[in-house]
């Protein structure tokens, strides 16, 4: 998948196995980057992949 894929909420969701409330949560708190297209919200790979990144823990 290329960064400037666009991923749906349900599609975040299940790949964070996060709830819907908790999706819109982190995009209200400017903690994953989302766009508006009409009234489609829209969250780019590479902000999905940069969120993911931003919360893994180095373990050693």
């Amino acid at each position: 998948m290329a960064d400037d894929d666009l991923l749906t909420v349900p599609e975040v969701m299940a790949r964070l196995k996060l709830g819907r409330s908790a999706v819109y949560d982190l995009i209200r708190s400017k903690r994953l980057h989302s766009i508006t297209i009409g009234r489609a919200r829209r969250i780019p790979y590479g902000a999905y992949r940069a969120f993911v990144a931003s919360r893994s823990e180095v373990i050693g």
